[in-house]
């Protein structure tokens, strides 16, 4: 039984920086993807950022390049999203995912598992 659990979520001002972890348990490294995923309020769901278990590649939103790193660690099953120079365009709950794929530009997509989410607030 897979289980992703968030944390790391708070309240920033803008420039600032987060970390956000995801506990991961009952996971096989497969050919699977992780992903950090974020919804705004009133909005879409927005793919953030991917990592392929196997290899390592990593993919970002434009809106996220050169700001957030995904990483992960086995070690530990940790996934982590260190997020730099935040902007209150960031302000969202971020959810962990983990599935076969992780289409970042798709906001259907059906991700096999899903965390509960954790907040994020960047104020001005």
């Amino acid at each position: 039984h897979v289980q992703l659990v968030e944390s790391g979520g708070g309240s920033m001002q803008a420039g600032g920086s987060l970390r956000l972890s995801c506990a991961a348990s009952g996971v096989t490294y497969g050919s699977m993807c992780m992903a950090w995923l974020r919804r705004a309020p009133g909005k879409r769901r927005d793919g953030v950022a991917s990592i392929y278990t196997t290899g390592g590649t990593t993919s970002y939103a434009d809106a996220v390049k050169g700001r957030f790193t995904i990483s992960l660690d086995k070690s530990t099953n940790t996934l982590f999203l260190q997020m730099t120079s935040l902007k209150p365009e960031d302000t969202a709950m971020y959810y962990c995912a983990a599935s076969s794929l992780c289409p970042l530009d798709s906001r259907t997509y059906e991700y096999k598992y899903r965390g509960q989410g954790t907040q994020v607030t960047v104020s001005s």
